[in-house]
């Protein structure tokens, strides 16, 4: 049940997926890995939850290293992340923080040519920036950072081992269902959550090419995945028994699978990008005219080897007034 390694990762081309033209990818490409002293001190605000907060973290790492200057998160990310992982970079002590002048300076949500170019020694990132085309030539890096404590890779590894018993050649693949707040936040967008079809088209996507898969559900709205996921076939487990738990130790269990099936948000985004193996996750579920779509882009919220299934729109295009 061990974690397997992604093989044949092809690198990820932020001009072929903003349509940046050429040269602003050499000048991307030149400063993402020309070696120089780092000056300075740039740090992130904190907000949002755990995914959110992962995500400002690779963010602040990967722009504070391609415009040369030192990364500093702040005790509140500190404490929510050190926690779970093996985050390296140094926090900055209040007393510090308070006697700066910072130049803030706002990112949205995919890497563009001028962030290369951000000018101060001191600066304060704002914004939620999560997506991969920030850090992704950093992969190896940012996975480091995110690598768990060694007790809850084994806490995870006996969960899975549990879950496992007598069955042979087993392939875990989590899944992590958001619901909660985006129940009543996704419609305002012209948007959708995923629903029991695409959950079927998602597992049965991993039945078709695995011969024991197991799934591992996790979710903001477990009685509702009780409902309307199908377990009679033996192969679906609720992680914690169909209760709720605790988020950072749902999110590790289902990153300690070999591949995943995610919905929509941060969390279920990071544990793909952490496993490493196949990731699934539900595409076109915002209704092409969606403001929302003028601060999110789908190629940069997923790694183009990813494999999306269309959202079912018809509940929305029944009610949608242009």
């Amino acid at each position: 049940f061990l974690k397997q390694q992604a093989t044949g990762l092809r690198q990820h081309s932020v001009a072929d997926s903003l349509n940046v033209p050429r040269g602003d990818l050499q000048e991307t490409t030149l400063a993402a890995t020309t070696k120089r002293p780092l000056t300075g001190m740039w740090t992130i605000n904190v907000a949002g939850r755990l995914g959110n907060i992962m995500g400002e973290y690779a963010s602040l790492y990967a722009l504070a290293r391609q415009n040369g200057h030192g990364a500093y998160i702040l005790p509140e990310m500190h404490n929510q992340l050190s926690k779970i992982f093996k985050i390296q970079l140094p926090v900055l002590h209040p007393e510090v923080s308070d006697h700066i002048t910072w130049r803030n300076y706002n990112v949205h949500n995919w890497m563009s040519p001028e962030y290369n170019h951000i000018q101060g020694e001191y600066v304060r990132l704002t914004g939620f920036p999560w997506s991969h085309t920030f850090y992704h030539h950093l992969r190896d890096e940012i996975l480091q950072e995110f690598s768990f404590h060694h007790w809850i890779t084994d806490e995870s590894h006996a969960y899975l081992s549990k879950i496992r018993g007598d069955r042979k050649n087993v392939t875990f693949v989590g899944v992590h269902v958001r619901r909660g707040d985006y129940v009543r936040v996704m419609p305002s967008r012209k948007g959708v959550i995923a629903d029991k079809g695409y959950l079927q088209k998602a597992m049965d996507y991993f039945r078709d090419r695995y011969k024991n898969p197991v799934f591992v559900v996790s979710s903001n709205g477990m009685d509702w995945c009780k409902e309307n996921i199908n377990d009679s076939l033996g192969d679906v487990h609720f992680a914690g028994d169909g209760r709720e738990g605790s988020p950072s130790r749902d999110f590790a269990l289902l990153a300690h699978c070999n591949h995943t099936i995610m919905t929509i948000g941060t969390f279920g985004y990071w544990i793909g990008y952490l496993v490493g193996g196949e990731t699934v996750y539900l595409s076109n579920y915002i209704l092409p005219n969606s403001t929302f779509l003028n601060i999110f882009k789908y190629e940069a919220a997923f790694l183009p080897e990813w494999v999306g299934i269309p959202a079912d729109l018809s509940p929305l295009l029944k009610t949608d007034i242009p």
